[in-house]
């Protein structure tokens, strides 16, 4: 099991699913059309934090403070000169108070019936493990639920992820793969088909021990 490195540390990036398979010069297009999303997705997720620090009226040291990311880490994400890897991502998203989806860029349903096509769902990808986090669920206005797909590649890991700022609980179906949650110093084995539930109270870590990908979808749903 490969140990994730210190997440201040993370290099530049890229911010984007992985380019679909098929024919060989069909790869090579969706790779070129691929890296120019991953780019604006990168460049945008700076931009993005940097607008919503400034509209709470947080300067960088007070955002440092709240979610425990260096300021000179949170400069250069805003400054797109490095990528954030998905334990940083979840600690900005506590310190800003927003979901993780609404800070890569999902926007909330403007009407009562809500479609999120293939085509616009937004995936964020881990730049040092590679472990990928898809919205599939629109996001809704005052909405309790948000429902994503996880892909973490052989011998790698979510990495440990922070308590969310409002109580959350996470529901999990492994659809390909097994998927070994650490939560409250246990761990869970859990394979294709299989479900897990819990309610995120303490850091938890999410890893895949097996030698292929480990695909599974959550639902999670805010308490209270």
């Amino acid at each position: 099991m490969k140990s994730s490195p210190d997440p201040d540390r993370a290099s530049v990036g890229n911010i984007g699913s992985p380019p679909p398979g098929g024919e060989r010069v069909d790869r090579h297009r969706a790779t070129e059309s691929q890296e120019g999303v991953s780019a604006t997705l990168s460049a945008n997720l700076g931009g993005r934090i940097r607008d919503l620090r400034k509209r709470r009226g947080l300067t960088l040291n007070a955002l440092s403070g709240r979610s425990q990311v260096s300021r000179a880490f949170l400069s250069a994400i805003e400054r797109s000169e490095k990528s954030p890897t998905l334990p940083i991502i979840v600690r900005i998203a506590r310190g800003l108070n927003v979901s993780m989806s609404a800070l890569l860029g999902v926007e909330p349903a403007a009407s009562g019936v809500a479609l999120n096509r293939s085509a616009d769902q937004i995936t964020f990808q881990d730049p040092q493990s590679g472990f990928e986090r898809t919205v599939l669920s629109p996001l809704r206005e005052g909405g309790k639920a948000e429902i994503v797909k996880h892909c973490i590649p052989p011998g790698q890991s979510s990495g440990l992820l922070s308590v969310y700022a409002t109580a959350i609980e996470k529901h999990i179906l492994v659809q390909n793969g097994e998927l070994t949650a650490q939560i409250d110093g246990r761990e869970y084995k859990i394979s294709s088909g299989d479900t897990l539930s819990f309610a995120i109270e303490t850091p938890y870590r999410l890893c895949n021990e097996g030698s292929v990908p480990c695909v599974y979808i959550v639902v999670m749903v805010e308490r209270g």
